[in-house]
């Protein structure tokens, strides 16, 4: 539910695609979300591809959350359970709080459309140096069910009763008490 007297906030959102055979020309799931992304009003931060390689992800999305400008990171790519699919394996470790409840309503919305097929990815999210990360599946159709049926509305500021928008200046909140990240 929105609350119309709150002002939308922009939030400045990061895509990786997570793939051996694409490119920009031809990333569909990629372009899904970033024309979702735009269309709601946010801001497309920054766009690449990497291949899925452990390493190469980490470096990318660890240089994304330590820059100002990305509020957001969302991942798409890599969470199924062929050898070459290691997205979560590269960026789980790296969470500083993981978040349960992006895989489960995900897997949600997910059985809704594709049954018990659900079951063969491995979304997830978390949050990496004070910025959100939420690791999706390669499919355009998945991109659309994580953003329509969760991401457009947590990422609005005026979305009741919370949104990650409002929690966002306190996620390091702990340092600013004189404390470390876990």
């Amino acid at each position: 539910m929105a609350d119309e007297t709150r002002s939308f906030i922009p939030v400045r959102i990061a895509v990786l695609t997570v793939s051996d055979s694409r490119t920009l020309a031809d990333d569909k799931s990629g372009q899904t979300l970033a024309d979702r992304i735009t269309e709601a009003g946010h801001v497309l931060a920054a766009r690449d591809i990497v291949t899925d390689d452990k390493e190469k992800i980490r470096k990318r999305v660890l240089g994304w959350s330590q820059d100002k400008n990305i509020d957001v990171v969302i991942t798409t790519g890599g969470t199924g359970f062929t050898g070459r699919d290691v997205t979560p394996e590269a960026l789980e470790p790296i969470f500083e709080k993981r978040m349960d409840g992006f895989s489960e309503v995900f897997h949600r919305i997910s059985y809704d459309k594709i049954g018990t097929s659900t079951v063969q990815s491995r979304a997830t999210g978390g949050v990496v140096n004070f910025t959100f990360v939420f690791v999706l599946p390669g499919s355009p159709g998945a991109c659309k069910d994580a953003w329509d049926g969760i991401l457009k509305a947590q990422l609005d500021y005026r979305h009741t009763p919370c949104n990650f928008v409002e929690i966002m200046p306190r996620l390091d909140e702990h340092l600013r008490r004189g404390g470390k990240p876990a």
